[in-house]
């Protein structure tokens, strides 16, 4: 294992040679300059782990140095050395991304331990660094796994809002649909990509805490209350917050939410001074929050503040094109996951899976192939690996034989024949949305996202 690179920067010789004396002898490769411009070249050429700097350089202030560096690279971790009577300087270099500083002369066991603990910081900083990196990596637009014309739409307007300011955003569909995926990959993506992501599912906080761990609490606030704390909205400031399942969020608690994402700003419980954060609010839901409006379990204010961007996202059975692709995509992942080489489905499970209706949409599609490899270790995946529903699972599917459309000869438009399916139904049932959406066995959500999409507005009287 390479060690640790520490690079001196200091103008006295006599300093300079004791500093590489001592710490060579610990192991470290220590590397000197005797200016700043030097020093920089050095700091550029070799990326040493830890940096001493004395404030006072022949050319240039010690203090422009550190700043050159922090701009460079602003996890590098720099020492100050300082003369006596210079410290109001040195606190100052603190503010400027100093880690810590030195006064001469020093003792050279406490710059030792001072050494030792910032390069603990570096690989802490490191790893944090690498694991942003490989978060990142995963969650990116290719991550979304489409073909069909509505999922790239979707992906096109995930793109949009990604690289927009926007900072109020509404991810809607049923359970299993990839809401939690858009969000990262609006997250990842965008300019906040390296800022926190808090992701908080609202079901999940008991209704006597999601106040205090939104918005945390101050010291003495209460009887439990016995150091300050920040809530997620103060964590994830100059990131984004993912508030999952809005749809289930006491109206309480809403009235409080309303303010933060209209003002930006909030109080932490016990406290009288306002903070301030610059955060993106990504909701989801899986209900029909117009509906949860009309029956007053829903505040209209909240649900039309966070409506400035809604995205549907169609439930797997309303977009067939994709499921073999996602199939190919999560064997492939897992196959690395298991070491193992399974080739894909067989054709039999190819119609199965085109047939099956998937309630549990992407989420089931990838719990159906990871429990067939893990149980299974045949070359394809068979019908007979697949879970008891899909034998007993009556889809009510037409053979290709007999459906109720013919294809002319001259082709058709298939986007025409749905927006024409989509009209009878509606006209059948006097333009009751949820009785049509029965007709059509399709959620309200999806009959409605299709209604926007074609422009079937109903008909005024």
């Amino acid at each position: 294992m390479e060690s640790p690179k520490i690079l001196v920067i200091d103008d006295e010789k006599l300093l300079r040679w004791s500093l590489e004396q001592n710490l060579s002898k610990e192991g470290y490769n220590v590397i000197t300059a005797e200016k700043g411009l030097e020093g920089l070249e050095l700091f550029s050429a070799e990326l040493p782990d830890v940096i001493l700097l004395d404030i006072h350089l022949p050319d240039i202030s010690g203090i422009q140095v550190l700043e050159r560096i922090k701009k460079e690279n602003r996890n590098t971790v720099v020492i100050m050395i300082t003369a006596f009577g210079d410290v109001q300087t040195a606190v100052q270099t603190i503010k400027f991304g100093a880690y810590d500083f030195v006064e001469k002369p020093f003792n050279m066991d406490k710059l030792k331990i001072l050494i030792s603990k910032a390069l603990e910081t570096v690989t802490l900083r490191n790893e944090v660094s690498q694991f942003r990196d490989k978060i990142s990596q995963q969650y990116h637009f290719a991550s979304i796994i489409c073909r069909s014309p509505e999922m790239v739409r979707i992906v096109d307007l995930v793109r949009k809002v990604a690289q927009s300011d926007a900072t109020t955003i509404l991810l809607q569909g049923e359970s299993g649909t990839g809401k939690d995926l858009v969000a990262k990959v609006i997250h990842y993506e965008s300019s906040r990509g390296s800022k926190p992501f808090m992701d908080i599912n609202c079901t999940a906080l008991p209704e006597t805490l999601i106040e205090s761990e939104l918005f945390g609490f101050e010291k003495g606030a209460f009887t439990d209350a016995k150091q300050m704390k920040k809530g997620f909205f103060e964590l994830s400031d100059g990131g984004t917050i993912f508030l999952d399942e809005i749809g289930d969020m006491k109206l309480s608690t809403q009235a409080k939410l309303l303010k933060v994402i209209e003002n930006k700003t909030f109080k932490r419980i016990g406290g009288v001074r306002d903070i301030t954060v610059d955060l993106r609010i990504i909701a989801s839901t899986n209900k029909d929050l117009h509906e949860q409006v009309t029956k007053e379990n829903f505040r209209s204010d909240l649900y039309y503040r966070l409506k400035v961007i809604p995205i549907l996202l169609p439930p797997l059975r309303e977009r067939p094109s994709d499921t073999l692709l996602l199939a190919k995509y999560f064997i492939e992942q897992f196959n690395r996951d298991f070491k193992k080489q399974v080739k894909g489905l067989a054709r039999e499970t190819e119609q199965a899976f085109q047939a099956y209706p998937w309630p549990g949409n992407v989420r089931e599609l990838k719990n159906v192939i990871e429990r067939a490899m893990i149980l299974e270790n045949e070359e394809y995946i068979l019908p007979e690996h697949l879970p008891a529903e899909f034998s007993a699972q009556n889809t009510g599917a037409l053979p290709a034989e007999s459906s109720a459309i013919t294809i002319p000869s001259g082709g058709l438009d298939i986007e025409e024949v749905e927006k024409g399916l989509i009209r009878q139904a509606l006209e059948q049932t006097k333009w009751n949305q949820t009785r049509a959406a029965r007709l059509l066995n399709l959620t309200r959500d999806s009959l409605r996202y299709r209604m926007q999409k074609f422009g079937l507005l109903p008909e005024k009287s």
